[in-house]
């Protein structure tokens, strides 16, 4: 840093102070970006495709203490809201979920309906690399999948290398829409 910084300079001596703020920046530059977040499927699209273009007015599933805990169970960890929307229409619902992978959040839309999952799209992927999981080959390993009484997939996903937490993070978020879809259809107690 200090051979660029001197090339940068002309090789005239640059005061201690200045170097310091010079050599900041380039190591800033110099650092891994976070990665823009790329819209893969827009919301309005997703929820729009899971009810035949009409979907219905949002609800609300208030967290309540049960609900909270048995989240917190398949999350891995307490979510920072009082309530999820959700969208709801005869036995279907869909949900709009976030959950972090490596270091950023996913957004995917989860369609459940009697129980299992019919659909899964990634909608905002924020992540630099993992980036797999947008393809049909990955999200397809879902459709049919339904939530064990462990609160677990009975089925098996797939993962790929080099997103494994991108993987992760969807297989939570697939539990988690499937254990909601069970508490707002009132077949599973919170």
């Amino acid at each position: 840093m200090a051979a660029i910084g001197e090339r940068l300079t002309g090789g005239r001596h640059v005061h201690a102070a200045a170097r310091a703020v010079l050599l900041c920046l380039l190591a800033a530059l110099a650092m891994p970006q976070p990665a823009a977040a790329e819209t893969v499927t827009p919301p309005e699209s997703f929820l729009a495709g899971a009810f035949d273009g009409a979907p219905p007015k949002p609800k609300a599933l208030w967290l309540t203490p049960d609900v909270r805990k048995s989240v917190e169970r398949i999350m891995g960890h307490r979510l920072p809201v009082l309530r999820l929307r959700y969208w709801r229409k005869g036995a279907r619902t869909a949900w709009v979920l976030e959950e972090i992978g490596k270091e950023q959040p996913i957004t995917a839309g989860f369609v459940v309906e009697k129980g299992e999952l019919k659909e899964v799209a990634l909608l905002i992927y924020r992540e630099s690399r993992g980036g797999e999981i947008r393809y049909p080959y990955f999200r397809d390993q879902f459709v049919g999948a339904r939530l064990g009484p462990d609160l677990a997939l009975d089925a098996d996903i797939d993962g790929i290398s080099g997103a494994t937490l991108s993987v992760h993070a969807m297989q939570r978020m697939a539990r988690l829409a499937l254990y909601l879809h069970g508490i707002v259809a009132g077949t599973r107690a919170p």
